[in-house]
């Protein structure tokens, strides 16, 4: 997955300095372009759920932001402000058997959920694959929810996804990330601090088809896809609601478009 992010004044206090919207789009575009590569395990017999899934991604990409080695003069900590100084690309392939244990090799971090598990890599440049990786397969990956979902607990973040749009897994794996993501970057620190001392608590959820219009222009964070693959361009694909930012918003915000940060992303295959 890929994404472009645009600039948007935001009332928000104190945001992280590693946020996009403190950087001009054109400087972005031009910098050296890198990916975030993240593999879910999809065993033939034992396939993990597909919300399972999306939520694991997104709590996989928290974890690489938030990793020791991702800051300061980390192993991974240059290569991370790369990649956020541009585009925030994020491709999800997937593995099993021997494909699993070799890629599991590199360095990175496994990320469980439920059932599954999803292994983030620090950021490579966009020809710069590590050929355990380059030969996963991206496209067509699919899961499905068995059971009925669970209520969401009350108190933690939701990844709304539109339910009016139609993903794959692995698109919407990389979407749930760029939403997690967006929430980041809005947070101060104390919030950071207690999100991440819960273990990045989270949900994935389709948006009920009455509230999406409301949701996606409250002023809450918002995932826009560039349309390459999939959906059509422009298209709203995640709101993250997020209780700290929710807290945020002020009476009358819900105007589309009004006081939203977004990003477009596209999928690469």
């Amino acid at each position: 997955m890929s994404s472009q992010h645009q600039n948007h004044t935001s009332d928000v206090p104190a945001v992280g300095a590693d946020s996009p919207f403190r950087q001009e789009h054109a400087a972005r575009d031009e910098a050296p372009q890198f990916v975030l590569p993240l593999v879910v395990r999809i065993e033939k017999a034992e396939p993990p759920a597909r919300t399972d899934a999306l939520e694991t991604a997104a709590r996989a990409v928290l974890v690489l932001l938030t990793d020791v080695r991702s800051h300061g003069e980390g192993e991974w900590a240059g290569a991370v402000r790369d990649w956020q100084d541009a585009r925030i690309r994020k491709v999800v392939r997937r593995a099993r058997g021997a494909e699993w244990r070799k890629a599991s090799t590199l360095p990175g971090v496994t990320v469980h959920g439920g059932a599954a598990e999803v292994r983030v890599f620090p950021p490579v440049p966009l020809d710069g694959w590590p050929k355990e990786l380059a030969k996963l397969q991206v496209s067509g990956t699919d899961l499905d929810d068995p059971e009925p979902l669970a209520p969401v607990e009350p108190g933690i973040a939701v990844l709304w996804l539109n339910p009016d749009l139609e993903m794959s897994a692995g698109k919407a794996m990389a979407q749930a990330g760029h939403a997690a993501q967006l929430a980041w970057w809005e947070l101060t620190a104390p919030e950071r601090t207690a999100w991440r001392d819960s273990g990045f608590r989270l949900a994935v959820r389709t948006a009920p088809r009455e509230q999406w219009a409301q949701l996606s222009g409250s002023g809450l964070p918002v995932v826009r896809d560039a349309g390459f693959t999939e959906i059509a361009p422009g298209s709203a694909t995640v709101v993250a609601d997020h209780p700290a930012l929710r807290a945020r918003l002020r009476p009358g915000q819900g105007t589309p478009g009004e006081e939203q940060r977004a990003v477009d992303s596209t999928r690469q295959n």
